[in-house]
């Protein structure tokens, strides 16, 4: 490129399609996929590679709900945009979304390919030095037929110079974006097709054969066994304790309950969510809360409990970790946990990302013994199991 300044490059995630072959009843982007959603999954490579300076998501209008679900653990995320009938559409309204941004360079992925790696990524943004545009593919290896509508074989296709295209597909923004706009109403299959309709050169760079479409039920079946086979489990265990002093309600569980005393502490004092960050940070051998938010910094008090568990995932998805079940017990005399325990679930689960049927809540006493008992104080222990890649160190 004739600049030599660093490119600022944009990602656009197509999630807009309804993925109903892949079966279930939300579209197959937002299915589980060894305890993420296939789109938590697509998007964090690019959240996380060091030449990525802002991603969006194209989502389908009624959508945002899932979207929202799926991407709480995501920060750097900019506001998703509302795709179109086709992907096509979808991209080119995604496109005009980015162009405030002014990014120099744009790779459009599948929100439906969750294992691209930043290996893959680096190679489309190099070749993007030399040419408008730059997809990833590997050689088609199987022989190819051409068959009739009654099944009989026609013709073998030769498959020299032939290569599956993969994405993430990148291009230089301007041309790309204008080139979208000029393809309104046509079938082109691909981002490169729209690219070599406009008369941009686009060049292959290799792909990887992992970085494959999840498209059908037995497809993703076929993943979720990969990841489960690839990984290993990882246990740790959190706990906390904090004062009652003078108040009108305690926070637990991200809940304000109701209580004729409040929880004493530098932050919010939520013991539970205190509990449950030790517990995921215990996981990833990533030291504890208080190395990560010292009671000493003025910055924490005050502070919302969600922010650390938030960050403790986010810890934990950094490292392409899935968390598979979350299990807290409440100690305290008063208040009763009970009537509260699912909006607890319903709540931890929203800030980690998971599904509610991950998160267990139980509540104990201590058979009024010691300061507990005593109603001083309440207590809170966590278990957190997660999946990590295999060989994955902290």
């Amino acid at each position: 490129m004739s600049n030599p300044a660093q490119p600022k490059v944009a990602a656009l995630i197509v999630a807009a399609g309804r993925g109903m072959r892949a079966g279930g009843e939300v579209p197959k982007q937002y299915r589980p996929l060894a305890g993420q959603s296939i789109l938590s999954r697509s998007l964090r490579p690019f959240l996380d590679h060091p030449q990525v300076a802002q991603v969006a998501v194209v989502i389908h209008p009624d959508d945002r709900a899932l979207y929202d679900a799926a991407t709480t653990a995501h920060a750097r995320l900019t506001e998703p945009v509302a795709g179109g009938d086709t992907r096509q559409e979808s991209v080119r309204l995604g496109l005009a979304g980015l162009a405030a941004g002014k990014p120099d360079l744009v790779l459009i992925h599948d929100a439906a390919r969750p294992f691209v790696t930043a290996a893959v990524i680096d190679r489309v943004i190099a070749a993007l030095d030399d040419v408008p545009g730059a997809l990833p593919a590997i050689p088609v290896a199987d022989t190819l037929k051409r068959g009739a509508a009654d099944g009989a074989v026609t013709e073998t296709v030769p498959r020299d110079g032939l290569f599956g295209a993969q994405t993430p597909q990148g291009f230089h923004f301007e041309p790309i974006r204008q080139a979208h706009e000029a393809a309104r109403g046509q079938a082109l299959t691909d981002d490169a097709a729209v690219a070599e309709a406009a008369g941009l050169a686009v060049r292959l760079v290799a792909g990887d054969a992992a970085n494959i479409k999840l498209t059908t039920a037995e497809d993703i079946a076929a993943a979720e066994e990969r990841m489960e086979s690839a990984g290993e489990t990882r246990v740790g265990t959190g706990y906390d304790v904090h004062a009652l002093g003078p108040g009108t309600a305690v926070t637990l569980g991200g809940v304000a309950i109701p209580h004729d005393g409040a929880l004493v502490g530098h932050s919010d004092a939520d013991v539970a969510l205190h509990a449950l960050t030790d517990a995921l940070l215990g996981a990833i051998a990533d030291g504890d809360i208080g190395v990560h938010f010292p009671p000493s910094d003025p910055e924490w008090r005050g502070a919302a409990s969600s922010r650390f568990l938030a960050f403790a995932v986010e810890r934990v998805l950094t490292r392409g970790g899935a968390i598979v079940h979350l299990d807290l017990a409440i100690v305290a005399e008063a208040p009763k946990i009970g009537p509260h325990r699912d909006a607890m679930r319903a709540r931890i689960a929203e800030i980690c990302g998971i599904d509610t049927g991950r998160v267990a809540v139980k509540a104990t006493t201590s058979e009024r013994l010691g300061f507990l008992g005593r109603g001083e104080g309440i207590a809170a222990i966590a278990t957190a199991t997660i999946r990590l890649p295999k060989g994955s160190h902290a």
